[in-house]
């Protein structure tokens, strides 16, 4: 595939191009191109011509587009997923249904874009008014990482585009295909050429390109904390707004009078779904002693009975994306073997038949966990859970507040008083108490501290691409 750029496919400027492999097998199956800073001009030359007719296009034909790209996602969820599986390696079910419900999303901004208005002060004085508006932002560079590329793009593009403002987006190098599907099929649902633009190539390259741009006025990134700082670091430059949704660490509390049924089984399904490669997942468990034994006893049971989709096979988890994804779960599980844990389940690579080809790691539980090991204190992304004894709950809040992340949080208690407590307590973006759902469209979404800066999702999300105007009118009044 080529880069979509102003309504057309086009390869970069230098003719170079780069690998997508299949994480499953191995296999090099196609190509994209490496993108160059004359590929990031020409593209934001693109969303800026279009940025002059975009803005002035009326919110219901706005609506009318968006929506028809959210039916189109639709109707092509089938194609779209089958690359999407191809390029992550997540089961194909899971891939379609990343599809739809990124379509879902697109429709929530839409109606959100509906809701947006200006207001009138009523304290002006005689031949006077005061308006309060609201303005798109311009262009927006949106760089989105590989776990979730559809759903994470919706959540820049979908509240952009509904703003009035138009895209660059720049796919991380393990999965730029679905990204590039999609752009082809929303100019053809009726979205205007240079509104949604999609270059590929490497962050240090074609993505530092975009960011020191002096055109956009928004980057708005989804990925790892330490790349994050860089990018908000190198926007002040030119006081671009940034959206970052970074790393998380995020810790589930287990109290002695907990549904242990319940607590184990949303913590089985949340800290396994899609190999443990998203950033609100839980990372570590906090568990009073009383309970501690029979807690480890019934999670461990629902861990195992998750199985891996060998290439080419039917399973519930697929391999992790890359060699340095896969390389973080093996180096904390040894950290923690080495410093006295006990692996409860999994902690080796799978192999044999299916699985020798691609980056395969079992479900793993990491019990007697201590905060000198890295399962409790760094972000894992991969199919690893720690687990840790405390003496009470408010141990377990400290413990879960003493670290640099504040993505996301998880209480589980019999107590409602004592389990809304802890939720307040918690310095987090998200909390769940006593079950996890998937985060909602129509609610803000981001973290605390460095898991990142603003909210996706929702008014919320539409809201950041918008940029507060007050108008002051003067006139005569008739006599």
């Amino acid at each position: 595939m080529d880069m979509f750029i102003d309504g057309a496919w086009c390869p970069s400027a230098l003719g170079a191009r780069q690998n997508v492999t299949a994480p499953a097998t191995g296999e090099v199956f196609d190509t994209v191109p490496t993108g160059t800073a004359e590929d990031a001009e020409r593209a934001i030359a693109a969303a800026s011509r279009a940025f002059e007719q975009w803005k002035h296009t009326p919110m219901a034909e706005r609506v009318r587009i968006q929506k028809a790209c959210a039916q189109v996602m639709r109707d092509n969820a089938e194609p779209v997923g089958a690359v999407l599986n191809r390029e992550l390696g997540r089961p194909l079910a899971a891939c379609i249904a990343e599809i739809t419900r990124s379509a879902d999303l697109l429709d929530v901004y839409a109606e959100e874009g509906l809701r947006l208005n200006a207001s009138m002060s009523l304290a002006s004085g005689p031949a006077e008014k005061t308006i309060v508006t609201r303005d798109p932002l311009g262009v927006v560079v949106a760089i989105t990482p590989f776990n979730y590329p559809i759903t994470l793009l919706m959540f820049k593009l979908g509240a952009a585009v509904i703003a009035g403002c138009t895209v660059v987006a720049k796919p991380a190098e393990d999965t730029p295909l679905s990204t590039l599907m999609l752009a082809e099929l929303f100019h053809r649902a009726g979205l205007p050429a240079g509104v949604f633009n999609v270059v590929t190539g490497r962050g240090r390259g074609i993505g530092s390109a975009l960011i020191d741009h002096p055109v956009p006025r928004k980057i708005a990134f989804t990925g790892g904390t330490a790349a994050g700082k860089a990018i908000a670091a190198a926007a002040t430059g030119t006081m671009k707004r940034v959206t970052l949704e970074l790393g998380g660490q995020s810790a589930a509390i287990v109290c002695a009078d907990a549904d242990l049924e319940k607590a184990t089984t949303a913590i089985a399904r949340h800290g396994f779904a899609n190999s443990g490669q998203f950033c609100y997942r839980v990372n570590r468990v906090y568990v009073e002693r009383p309970v501690y034994d029979a807690f480890l006893q019934r999670l461990t049971e629902k861990a195992a009975r998750l199985t891996l989709a060998p290439a080419g096979g039917d399973g519930d988890l697929g391999p992790l994306v890359n060699e340095k994804i896969y390389a973080n779960s093996e180096l904390q599980v040894a950290d923690a073997r080495d410093k006295g844990a006990r692996i409860l389940l999994g902690g080796e690579r799978a192999t044999g038949p299916g699985y020798d080809a691609g980056f395969y790691f079992p479900p793993t539980i990491i019990a007697d966990a201590t905060h000198d090991m890295l399962i409790l204190t760094e972000e894992t992304f991969g199919p690893v859970l720690g687990i840790c004894p405390v003496d009470s709950a408010f141990d377990a809040l400290a413990h879960a507040n003493a670290s640099r992340y504040g993505l996301a949080g998880f209480v589980f208690s019999g107590d409602l008083a004592k389990g809304l407590t802890l939720c307040e307590g918690l310095e987090a973006g998200s909390v769940w108490l006593n079950d996890i759902h998937r985060s909602s469209h129509y609610v803000p979404f981001g973290g605390m501290k460095e898991s990142g800066l603003g909210r996706e999702k929702g008014r919320y999300g539409v809201e950041s691409y918008l940029e507060y105007k007050t108008m002051y009118l003067s006139y005569e009044v008739p006599a």
